[in-house]
Formats: C-alpha cells, sequence, structure tokens
C-alpha cells in the first residue's frame, strides 16, 4: 500500500480492499449495517455540575452481577432517577422532559448502534413541525440533543452492552461505566432489514450498502447506475438522493405499486433518471470483488434478467432493536415491545418509546410523542413511590459547533486550514501530502461525507483519541465529496472510513464506527 499522493494516484487501491478483507469479519459496523440508524444515548457519570441533593445510600452493587470490567462505576453508588437508552427523537424528547422535571437524567446515546437514530441517515425531513422549509435529520437530530443537554441531561455517547431489569434498582452497563436507576425508558430503534441474497455478505461495503446517504458520494458509485430496492418512502428517498451522484437509479419494487407517500411517489416517477422496476425481485449480486451487477426476477412471469449496476442500496423497512431486553420485556410475534397506556411495559418502572414499539407510524413526530409519553409517565412512576429526587436544573448553554466543525459537517466543501506541522490534527489532501511524504508518525485518515450521519457521531470521538495520542500520531479528515480523487484512489467505498498509515504503508483499514477502547487498542498496536 505505497502512496503516492504527489500525483494523487494514491495507488491503494488493492492494499485497502486487502486490508479490508482481512477485516471483514470484525470491521463489519458499516453506515447503514449494524448502525441501525438507531438511537441510544450515553451518559457521562463524571457528576460535574450543580451540587445534587443527598439520597438515601443503596447497598452496593455485588461482584456477582458484573459480567465485564467496567472502568468507571457510580463512584457515590447513589441511584439515578431515569435511564434513557436510546436517543433518536423518541430518546431525546424523554431526555428533554425529564430534564425539565429536575430528574437528571442519565442518556446513552448509542455509537455503534446509531447516535441519534434512523435520522442520522436522512436528508431533508420536510414533514417535522416548525420546520417550513425542511431540515436534514442530522442537524434535527443536533438540535434536539443539545436542548437535552441544556436542561441537565447527562449524555454518554456509548452502547449499553447488559440491562438488567430483573434487579431493583435497575442494573445499566455500557463499555465504559455501570449505573443503576429507578426507572428505564428503552428507545433504542429499529435497525435496516438486509435482503439475505446468496451474496450479500461477499459485496457488503463493496457495492451493497443499507445507506445511501452515508455512501452515496463515494466513488464506488459515482457517475455509474446503482440500484435501490424497496417500495416505501426509506427506498424512494434513497433513489432521490442518489440521482444527485449517478445518471441512473433503478428503483426494484417487489409489488405492483409503490407503498411510499404521495409526495415521495411522485418526486421517484416522474424524476428522469429513475427507473422503476414493478413486480421485481434480486436473486443474487454478482461482481469480480466488487459489484458489477444483479440478478433480477419477475414475480409475476417468473422472467430472469440481469441489471448492470455498481450499488445495491437497501430501504426494504426495519426490524426492532430488542436485544437488549429479550426475555426480560413482553415482545409481541414480530419483535416489538408490547405497551400499556401508551409507553408502560409488563415491568413496572420501564418504559418504551419510539420505533421499539410502533411497527405502524414510525414516524420522527409519533416518536418524539412517546418520547414525551414515557418521561411523564416515568415521572409520575417515581413519585407514586416516593423515589424521585429532585435536582434544581441549572441551564446550560447551548453549545456552538466551532467553525472548524461546521466546515466538515455542512454540505459546503470542506476548506483547508493552514498546515502547521507542530498541530496534531489536519483536513485536506494537502496536509495529508505533507504528513504522507515527511514524517515517519503514525497517520490516521478518517474519510468522511457532509451527509453521513455516522461520521458526525464519529468524529468528535476520535477527535478525542486522537488527543491521547497527540505526540505520536498525526489524525487527518478527508471529506470525499471535496477530495474524490483521494477517496477514490484510496479505494474507499463508503464513510466513515479510517485508514493508518506509516512510513507510505497502509496498515489497517477501519470501516464503520467502533468503540473508543477498540481504536485505543488498535492505535497501540500500530505504534
Amino acid at each position: 500500500g505505497k502512496l503516492d499522493i504527489e500525483t494523487v494516484d494514491i495507488g491503494l487501491k488493492s492494499s485497502a480492499r486487502n486490508a479490508a478483507n482481512a477485516d471483514d469479519a470484525a470491521e463489519q459496523a458499516w453506515c447503514g449495517l449494524n448502525a441501525v440508524s438507531v438511537s441510544k444515548a450515553c451518559h457521562v457519570i463524571d457528576q460535574g455540575g450543580p451540587e445534587q441533593q443527598e439520597v438515601q445510600q443503596q447497598p452496593p452493587v455485588h461482584a456477582a452481577t458484573m459480567s465485564a470490567p467496567v472502568e468507571q462505576q457510580n463512584a457515590t453508588g447513589q441511584v439515578e432517577n431515569v435511564c434513557i437508552v436510546g436517543s433518536g427523537p423518541a430518546g431525546y424528547s424523554a431526555a428533554v422532559y425529564a430534564a425539565r422535571a429536575q430528574l437528571k437524567p442519565v442518556c446513552f446515546e448509542g455509537l455503534q448502534n446509531g447516535k441519534g437514530g434512523q435520522l442520522m441517515g436522512t436528508t431533508e425531513v420536510e414533514n417535522y413541525p416548525g420546520f417550513p422549509e425542511g431540515v436534514t435529520g442530522p442537524e434535527l437530530m443536533e438540535r434536539m440533543r443539545q436542548q437535552a443537554e441544556r436542561w441537565g441531561t447527562e449524555l454518554y455517547t456509548e452502547d449499553v452492552e447488559h440491562l438488567d431489569l430483573s434487579q431493583r434498582p435497575f442494573v445499566i452497563r455500557s463499555s465504559e461505566r455501570e449505573v443503576r436507576a429507578h426507572s428505564v425508558i428503552i428507545a433504542t430503534g429499529a435497525t435496516a432489514k438486509r435482503l439475505g441474497i446468496p451474496s450479500e455478505q461477499t459485496y457488503w461495503s463493496k457495492g451493497i450498502s443499507a445507506c445511501a446517504i452515508c455512501d452515496g458520494a463515494s466513488p464506488l458509485f459515482k457517475n455509474k447506475p446503482v440500484a435501490v430496492v424497496g417500495g416505501g418512502d426509506s427506498a424512494a428517498e434513497e433513489a432521490v438522493y442518489l440521482t444527485k451522484y449517478t445518471p441512473e437509479v433503478h428503483l426494484l419494487v417487489r409489488g405492483d405499486k409503490l407503498r411510499a407517500s404521495k409526495t415521495m411517489q411522485e418526486r421517484a416517477l416522474t424524476s428522469p433518471k429513475i427507473k422503476v422496476h414493478f413486480n421485481t425481485s434480486v436473486e443474487d449480486a454478482v461482481g469480480n470483488g466488487v459489484l458489477t451487477g444483479l440478478n433480477l426476477v419477475n414475480n409475476k412471469t417468473g422472467e430472469k434478467g440481469h441489471l448492470g449496476v455498481a450499488g445495491l442500496f437497501y430501504g426494504i423497512g426495519h426490524q426492532p432493536n430488542n436485544k437488549l431486553i429479550q426475555g426480560q420485556v413482553e415482545l409481541d410475534e414480530k419483535g416489538y415491545v408490547k405497551v400499556r397506556h401508551g409507553v408502560s411495559t409488563n415491568i413496572e418502572g420501564v418504559f418504551a418509546a419510539g420505533d421499539l414499539h410502533d411497527p405502524e407510524w414510525r414516524q420522527a413526530v409519533t416518536a418524539a410523542g412517546s418520547g414525551c409519553m414515557a418521561a411523564l409517565s416515568a415521572e409520575r412512576y417515581l413519585t407514586a413511590n416516593n423515589l424521585a429526587v429532585e435536582f434544581k436544573p441549572k441551564e446550560q448553554p447551548v453549545h456552538q459547533e466551532d467553525e472548524g466543525q461546521k466546515a466538515s459537517s455542512s454540505t459546503a466543501s470542506v476548506e483547508e486550514l493552514p498546515f502547521d506541522p507542530s498541530q496534531n490534527k489536519h483536513r485536506g489532501q494537502f496536509a495529508l501530502r505533507k504528513l504522507y511524504h515527511e514524517t515517519d508518525r503514525l497517520i490516521a485518515v478518517l474519510y468522511t461525507s457532509p451527509t453521513c450521519g455516522p461520521c458526525r457521531s464519529l468524529k468528535p470521538i476520535f477527535s478525542g483519541v486522537a488527543d491521547e495520542f497527540k505526540d505520536k500520531m498525526y489524525y487527518v479528515e478527508i471529506d470525499i465529496e471535496a477530495d474524490p480523487e483521494i477517496a477514490e484512489a484510496a479505494g474507499v467505498a463508503g464513510t466513515p472510513t479510517l485508514q493508518f498509515f506509516k512510513q507510505k504503508d497502509m496498515l489497517r483499514q477501519v470501516p464503520g464506527v467502533k468503540q473508543k477502547r477498540e481504536y485505543r487498542d488498535m492505535i497501540n498496536q500500530l505504534l
């Protein structure tokens, strides 16, 4: 994997793909893949902020309840009023209402499982009240997050790995900490379904994707024909979005009509770049290292055919993320949580919000409404059982992005910052060229795209990890829309993707979002 950046012929394609293949089994957390497009929320048990009222000392957590080492425990042994597992419209709305009720909620907003939920993988949201001009999904989620933070919610960008609802207080454990709480709101959302075709795993991230918003700008698809499978709003939106990058989008619909909303149907059916194929299913994908085509079948006539495309994007619905609560909370036959009185589960003090219990409506506004209901229900439960401890809220200022963050997260091209070799963080291809040729330090290159929700989640996380190694590693961010030739030569098939270089050799490629500890371990190994 030598990288001749002077001519921008990075010579990385084969090396990048070889490294990706070597790590495939471990590195499959690709943007729409496991990324659920779900929500989860994260709280930092570092109890900074206003003084908290004295709470009754609870019995210690016994070692027998611990299944994995946890870096931080609740140092004071206190029990939280409410813990929210998940983010998205449901989780963030629950956080806002619980925080304003002076319950000081703890919210694990997720990392690999999708901070911000499914809206992080959408473009324009045009039906959320209060935005007549429309708003992007990631922007809407960021504003909700800021509102929750403003009123005192403790947010942690971590995945919950263990949830014990059999004991009281309830035990919630992430990779970084363990929390005990009198009530729990579960807002883990749903995950994009896969087709399950024979070659799906072979071409996953090499032409097959569950997130057009994240991967559509990749050189792998740009200016090449692609296909989207599905007939609902998600599929129609992905097809319309992909017309920004490709002259030809094939929308493959299993039935004889679209199920999308009238507005999305009209956009898909009237676009000169979109060709709709009704009564069509995908039998398998074919290619040579990367996807080159699909074998199709007509569901009415049985006629088979071949369609040459460079990409296949899924928009075929979702399944509830119920892994944490299986065997604890009552589920229906499809895996959705059974609720009573809107959000109450079969366990007193445990509430469900959002798509986890809603197989029918699945809208951002209904998810936000159920988050509100869950928070109010938790407040009533805590009060009725004399469990609530009020914390006088100290309104926090809304944190605005600095200019560098705005440039990197907006849809505009990223402007390169002046190159300063004394700094460990850089942006753009000029910095990458200089460092590639002039340093013997490890270089971490993060490839992102402006509309990629997981990219927004990963950037501050990896930036923090990079700070821990500032004297040993350089960190460079590349926007694949601003520097497409760099991304193409590097063989980047989707975002976010990390590549590590040292002395002009590419040592490792890591697609998707990982835990902070995983990044630390990788860097230490490479150093």
